[in-house]
């Protein structure tokens, strides 16, 4: 039994050790270039701001992720993205589900202040994200979020768009600022 005891005990500090190894790992990432993966990161320090004309967003027809930063709070996030008729949008699904409750905190930040960067290919673009919760354009968009990253046929446009009405799926139309 003492041998179970001291077992026990050595498995409860290892797994507190493990516990604060991972809080300072993701405390340390708030001050990364950028997010890594699902895990948040600080706020972009590498990078040429882009300059001149609003971009042909074509070019992120089929990319599969981009990276963007809120400016308050400052951090960074890997994210979907949906380009539509040369215009880019950002969704956040599983709003409604204790874990979106517990981890999506950045929708709610980005309607507070909607300022943000977009980093592709190491070309930052300033944007203002504005949710969209109607209009004629979401149907395809739904569309093609489902084209791009659920292999949908055109059927589940309506269970998306049940989403975006219930609150479950937020979408945000990336501006220019």
């Amino acid at each position: 039994m003492a041998v179970l005891g001291k077992l026990l005990k050595w498995l409860v500090y290892l797994l507190l050790l493990l516990g604060l190894v991972i809080a300072l790992g993701l405390f340390a990432m708030r001050f990364a270039d950028g997010p890594k993966g699902i895990i948040a990161g600080g706020a972009f320090s590498t990078g040429s701001l882009y300059e001149g004309a609003e971009p042909d967003w074509s070019f992120l027809k089929d990319r599969q992720e981009v990276e963007f930063q809120l400016l308050d709070p400052v951090r960074s996030r890997t994210t979907w993205i949906v380009e539509h008729e040369g215009r880019i949008y950002i969704p956040s699904g599983y709003m409604n589900t204790n874990y979106g409750k517990i981890w999506k905190q950045w929708p709610l930040e980005a309607e507070k202040d909607g300022r943000v960067i977009l980093r592709v290919d190491d070309t930052l673009y300033e944007r203002q994200m504005v949710r969209v919760m109607e209009g004629p354009q979401l149907p395809a968009i739904v569309s093609e979020l489902g084209r791009k990253y659920l292999g949908a046929d055109p059927g589940m446009v309506d269970g998306g768009l049940a989403q975006i009405a219930d609150g479950n799926l937020w979408i945000f139309e990336l501006q220019p600022r």
